[in-house]
């Protein structure tokens, strides 16, 4: 099997990923986990490809390159491979009606028409980018492009990444062009890479999920769920996985644009995290707020992927300019302990120092 733990075309210094975290970082955090010697990431969800353009520009400067030039450092662009929902109009409807209490609560008037997506599946003008910049991996969330699209990526020389949150997932991924896989355990942040099924009675921790990831396909195996210190990096790469991504310790670094609002509630330290469907559509990790316990935090009759959010947007601008998180999705995995304020590089130091290898991922 192909267990080479650092692929030496990236050339990392340390078996760190840094999970891309829509939302809650910018350029800056991943040039500051790639100087460090981790994989830095950027996610692109919620980009339009001329922003992700601009973006991308700031990157290639803060690692040193000009313009559309490879950076000598290696980054992770990361994608949803999700497909684009038709609207539901009772969906919809009961949606509004749910959220008509708190509409009244602060004052204001629902837009009933119909919703924005607000997140962008990889598409053709995003293989464009892909193309110019050439990023040494390209990460996807909820499975894989279609065919023609996986292959230009290909073709830019980048390699090819997936989130698999059970053993067929990831099987499915490394039958369908996936270069490595990643094994996201139930604990993790934000959203739950599930792509082949919705029950979440299907869901693994992390270390039930990668022994299984592992003995079940030939490539690597990056873990994911729950690391947050130099011991849980030393754990994965003990059982076989190459590389650790961790999200939720990062969130407290002042490279990350985590919001005041989300820094508070992370700080307090005491707040549980829940998946939850309300923000967007999908299942997502994160701190327990109001929305979450006075509705439950999974519905089935609310608009599908990522039509929720249209909605909640002015709640939440209302909202948090007066303090308040009860519409504003916390994302965090369960370790939200080893969220440390501290630098970035210096955070991604810490993860790698027990880690180094001679290699490169």
């Amino acid at each position: 099997m192909n267990r080479m733990p650092w692929h030496p075309a990236l050339g990392c210094a340390l078996p760190i990923v840094q999970a891309p975290m829509a939302g809650v970082q910018d350029y800056r955090l991943a040039a500051a986990v790639c100087q460090a010697g981790g994989l830095g990431s950027l996610p692109a969800a919620t980009h339009t490809a001329e922003s992700l353009r601009q973006e991308l520009l700031r990157l290639h400067h803060a690692l040193g390159a000009d313009g559309n030039t490879p950076t000598q450092q290696p980054y992770n662009l990361n994608f949803f491979a999700h497909t684009s929902p038709t609207p539901d109009a009772i969906r919809n409807a009961r949606w509004h009606a749910l959220l008509q209490p708190y509409y009244a609560q602060w004052g204001l008037v629902q837009d009933t028409g119909p919703a924005s997506a607000g997140r962008h599946p990889f598409d053709a003008a995003m293989a464009d980018v892909v193309q110019a910049f050439r990023p040494a991996v390209v990460s996807f969330h909820f499975g894989l492009p279609a065919p023609d699209l996986l292959e230009r990526v290909r073709r830019s020389g980048a390699r090819i990444w997936s989130s698999a949150t059970t053993v067929a997932e990831a099987r499915w991924l490394a039958d369908h062009g996936a270069d490595a896989i990643i094994a996201q355990g139930l604990e993790a942040g934000g959203h739950r890479g599930m792509f082949l099924s919705t029950d979440l009675h299907t869901q693994l921790g992390t270390m039930a999920l990668l022994p299984q990831v592992l003995d079940a396909v030939p490539i690597p195996v990056i873990a994911a769920g729950g690391i947050g210190d130099a011991r849980a990096v030393q754990a994965v790469l003990s059982m076989g996985a190459c590389a650790a991504q961790v999200g939720t310790a990062y969130l407290l670094c002042p490279e990350a644009t985590t919001s005041p609002l989300h820094r508070t509630a992370l700080q307090q330290g005491d707040t549980p995290t829940a998946l939850t469907n309300l923000f967007t559509g999908r299942p997502a990790r994160g701190l327990v707020n109001r929305l979450m316990r006075e509705l439950g935090p999974l519905r089935e009759d609310i608009p599908p992927f990522p039509l929720c959010t249209t909605a909640l947007a002015p709640l939440r601008q209302a909202a948090e300019p007066q303090g308040c998180s009860d519409f504003t999705p916390l994302w965090a995995g369960q370790n939200t302990h080893a969220c440390q304020t501290m630098a970035a590089g210096l955070l991604t130091r810490q993860l790698g120092e027990a880690t180094k290898t001679d290699g490169a991922l």
